[in-house]
């Protein structure tokens, strides 16, 4: 008898063991969620409360088997892309300064080689403002003459004839195009000289670098 009780005891344990797992694992559920309440839900198809706070695809026992991010807002999506897109052109960037520096130490095969490519480029431009510099003296020299020529009329209690007039405006918008012209090129020179100074000093750092690497 002792024997029959528990064994009638042990059925009914196990009975309700299998009636608990199948109320909490029901046969079809594919989907759940929980809202904004912290509330669970399950479904066997999706909802649009499923996709606005995200959802577990489970199988038949219960266990979940993926899980779905919530679908953003237009502005969350439009914060995400453009996240996405800054990253993207961070890693160009690298990538395009990782290619120049490769260039950078292929081209030059110690700092004395770049060195002497600097100063070519700065000879060359110190050759044009000579070349703007005599062209400026020469338009200014011809200025000078037609203003003397205005003047001497003048003196002369003559009008200026409307030829010599226009030449004078003329020659002085000649003149300043070519002032300013060599304003550029003196600014270009400076700007120049600040770029070499920050290469140089960058091919350094780029040799020192790959001789560590080399266990120089």
């Amino acid at each position: 008898m002792r024997r029959l009780a528990l064994s009638v005891s042990i059925i009914v344990s196990l009975g309700l063991t299998g009636l608990a797992i199948a109320q909490t694992t029901p046969g079809g559920v594919r989907y759940r969620w929980v809202d904004a309440s912290g509330l669970p839900h399950y479904s066997d198809s999706l909802t649009a409360d499923a996709l606005k706070y995200g959802y577990d695809i489970i199988n038949s026992n219960g266990m979940v088997m993926t899980h779905v991010q919530r679908e953003l807002t237009p502005a969350e999506r439009a914060a995400a892309q453009k996240q996405a897109d800054e990253e993207a052109a961070r890693k160009h960037a690298l990538a395009e300064q990782k290619a120049k520096d490769i260039q950078l130490l292929n081209t030059y095969a110690d700092e004395d080689a770049l060195k002497s490519e600097q100063q070519q480029v700065l000879q060359n431009l110190d050759e044009q403002m000579s070349t703007t510099r005599m062209n400026l003296h020469s338009q200014d020299t011809a200025l000078t003459d037609l203003l003397n020529r205005a003047a001497d009329e003048e003196r002369a209690k003559k009008p200026v004839p409307k030829f010599l007039s226009d030449q004078i405006t003329t020659q002085r918008n000649v003149v300043a195009n070519e002032r300013a012209l060599l304003e550029r090129q003196k600014a270009n020179r400076d700007v120049t000289v600040q770029q070499q100074a920050q290469e140089l000093q960058h091919y350094r750092e780029l040799r020192t670098a790959e001789k560590a690497d080399r266990g120089y």
